[in-house]
């Protein structure tokens, strides 16, 4: 059905007068009634009996007439929604968001709803590689992730920020003023780990494999606190990314930088490529803006 022919005909029998809904609609009189036939000719019945300079309502009229008011109204409703949503008036936002990365992601999540308070943002937290399948399947718009993404996932992925990964033990666990610790000198050191659902573990497994190093692990967690207590209580090392060193608090513990190769933690968002909504590009904005100023390392430290 024609959108402006129901508009011209509820029009008219609003104003109950061809030339006044002509006036109202800025148009001609006779391109008024054009419509309206045109109107009749597509429901294939009468709408308007006109008895001199009086216009009354058939049965089929009176329900095209009703129905085309709520039709209408729910147009310009949807304009109103796609212009407010343009605007960033309006829309929700699904992001995926690693535990280990959501230190990150608070002054992002700050700047954006001072920026656009009307935009609901709602955060799915799981692991990067659950994320990255939510992702691929289109249950989220976009997600973080620690790089490298599944290559069988076909994502495009968009680094944003790197940092270098440290080792966490008991005090007295490395020499004194040490600062550094060879990825060589893994080998056969008991080690606690994230899960191995995490991006972070996967990362450092894949430079396990590529340099021959063949550590001890000896616990597993999904929470980096967790890691933290059991290398203070002496049951091996934990491997974190620098903004968690700076989180650490205790004397007793001793913190050494990963190199020969150093070990980066790669954050990434991933996406399915393609098309973005306007509240997407929006956070996407926010977070290269904070995350280029360096105020997200400053955050984090």
């Amino acid at each position: 059905m024609d959108i402006r022919a129901l508009r011209y005909f509820t029009e008219t029998v609003r104003h109950s007068s061809f030339s006044r809904a002509a006036d109202a609609l800025h148009v001609t009189q006779s391109t008024v009634s054009k419509m309206v036939r045109q109107l009749e000719e597509e429901v294939d019945a009468p709408l308007l009996i006109r008895d001199g300079r009086r216009l009354q309502l058939t049965d089929t009229g009176r329900v095209v007439y009703e129905q085309g008011q709520q039709i209408l109204a729910a147009m310009q409703r949807l304009h109103a929604e796609v212009r407010d949503t343009k605007a960033l008036r309006s829309g929700r936002l699904e992001i995926g968001i690693p535990p280990m990365i959501n230190i990150l992601c608070t002054p992002v999540l700050k700047a954006f709803r001072e920026r656009h308070p009307d935009i609901a943002v709602v955060l799915q937290e799981d692991t990067g590689p659950q994320i990255e399948q939510r992702v691929a399947n289109g249950e989220l718009e976009i997600g973080m992730t620690v790089l490298p993404a599944d290559p069988e996932l076909g994502l495009e992925t968009l680094p944003v920020a790197s940092y270098p990964m440290w080792a966490v033990a008991q005090a007295g666990s490395f020499q004194k003023n040490r600062a550094s610790l060879r990825c060589a000198q893994l080998d056969g050191m008991p080690l606690v780990l994230l899960n191995n659902e995490f991006g972070l573990t996967r990362s450092l497994r894949g430079v396990f494999r590529e340099h021959g190093i063949k550590p001890e692990i000896v616990a597993q967690s999904a929470q980096w606190d967790w890691l933290v207590a059991m290398a203070l209580a002496g049951m091996g090392t934990a491997l974190l990314p620098e903004p968690f060193i700076h989180r650490l608090a205790t004397q007793q513990l001793q913190a050494v930088r990963l190199v020969e190769p150093e070990v980066q933690w790669k954050v990434a968002y991933v996406t399915r490529g393609g098309y973005l909504s306007h509240a997407a590009h929006a956070w996407m904005a926010v977070s290269a803006q904070l995350f280029a100023g360096g105020k997200l390392r400053k955050s984090a430290s």
